[in-house]
């Protein structure tokens, strides 16, 4: 019945004609700040989403490595348990180390990967070839597979150039003392192509043959510094990796989500602030829901005193006055959504807001609506209705008026 009550309060035309005014400034303050904050949460999705599937085709989905130091030790029989565990698809051996790459005058310091034939179906880094091919070569004949930015800092066009660079990487130290002719292993290498994922990638690291890269180093046969593994079901990671930390006892064992820990959680905040400030637009909009309802109030005080004299209690009163405020609210929170959802699926097919600059792998800016930030942001609009209602309600519960004229 208090619904009523309001919607009839909120369409009747007012006596004073600034009541509408402000009503509708309302409104158009809920709709402005549910759509902008639906389209922010959206564009941050979007962003999350792309850089995620970025790491993801870089980092494997577990990582298996030293807890300390730079070599971790594996045997056959570690392999073999490795193989049988339930939900592994596939797993690559590999050996980090930097390494300084030479090209004439030109020269980069870069963190080498040596990988074997299967870290091409762990990752998805032979994907992303940006010139030249995904060849890492063999132990007597290797190759490197660079990123863009090395490609750039050397100078030359990855796959095409004729003269070898040249590559230093230091050997495994088994002393304390430094000897630059028996600490350095120095030899000529050929590029077979480059790869770009993401700038932290592309400027960083090199694939070469994974043989090649432990016979210079100096390695024994059972001494990696990693073992990156792909799982068939990305959902039971978290079940896997402690099935594969019994196997590998003692040593770090890490999920794509754990290796990259940080970079998640300032994401996360990054999100949240936002929110938080964008929020305000709805507590602008609260501002005006007050003034717009206190003046509704003194306007509408013989009616307060008619449905008092007709029975209708206190709270009867304050009902029909918060209905009020939610109404309002509901109206631009429903056409807030309705906008922002039209926005978003423009966007999504029809990329209207470019992405400027042009180093990016799109061009354009990436959103995606989730189900949990509408009611995320309804629950806002929500909560911010009713305390911006509350005071001018209680203050209309609480009149005392006569019909009586004096």
């Amino acid at each position: 019945m208090y619904t009523l009550f309001a919607w009839r309060y909120f369409k009747a035309k007012k006596s004073t004609n600034v009541i509408n005014i402000i009503s509708w400034i309302c409104i158009v303050a809920i709709v402005v700040g549910t759509a902008s904050l639906i389209l922010v949460l959206s564009v941050f999705n979007g962003f999350e989403g792309l850089v995620k599937s970025l790491y993801a085709s870089f980092y494997p989905d577990i990582r298996v490595g030293a807890p300390s130091g730079k070599i971790i030790t594996i045997s056959e029989e570690q392999l073999n348990q490795l193989r049988n565990v339930k939900g592994v698809a596939d797993f690559s051996l590999v050996i980090e180390e930097k390494a300084i790459i030479q090209n004439k005058a030109n020269q980069a310091i870069v963190h080498l990967k040596g990988v074997d034939d299967r870290y091409k179906t762990t990752t998805s880094v032979s994907e992303f070839v940006y010139s030249g091919k995904y060849d890492i070569g063999t132990a007597s004949r290797p190759k490197l597979f660079l990123g863009v930015g090395i490609e750039s800092a050397l100078g030359i066009r990855a796959g095409n150039n004729a003269n070898p660079l040249m590559i230093y990487v230091p050997r495994k130290s088994r002393t304390e003392h430094f000897d630059e002719f028996e600490s350095i292993s120095s030899d000529t290498i050929h590029t077979s192509g480059s790869f770009m994922i993401q700038q932290d990638f592309d400027n960083k690291y090199a694939m070469v043959n994974g043989a090649y890269l432990k016979k210079a180093m100096q390695l024994d046969e059972n001494e990696y510094s990693a073992v990156e593994i792909a799982v068939n079901d990305p959902a039971k990671v978290d079940a896997i990796a402690r099935e594969i930390a019994t196997v590998f006892e003692g040593y770090k064992v890490q999920t794509r989500y754990q290796q990259n820990e940080s970079l998640y959680a300032i994401m996360n905040l990054e999100r949240w602030l936002f929110y938080a400030v964008l929020s305000i637009i709805l507590i602008v909009a609260a501002f005006n829901m007050v003034g717009a309802l206190t003046m509704l109030v003194l306007e509408k005080q013989k009616d307060i005193s008619i449905l008092n004299a007709l029975g209708a209690d206190k709270n009867f009163i304050l009902k029909i006055f918060l209905g009020e405020g939610f109404l309002l609210a509901f109206i631009g929170g429903i056409i807030g959504m309705l906008i922002a959802l039209v926005l978003i699926i423009l966007q999504i097919n029809y990329h209207l807001v470019p992405l400027e600059g042009g180093s990016f792998l799109i061009d354009y800016f990436p959103v995606e609506p989730r189900i949990g930030d509408f009611f995320l942001v309804a629950l806002t609009v929500i909560v911010v209705s009713f305390l911006a209602s509350w005071f001018p309600a209680v203050k209309a519960s609480r009149q005392v008026i006569s019909l009586r004229s004096e």
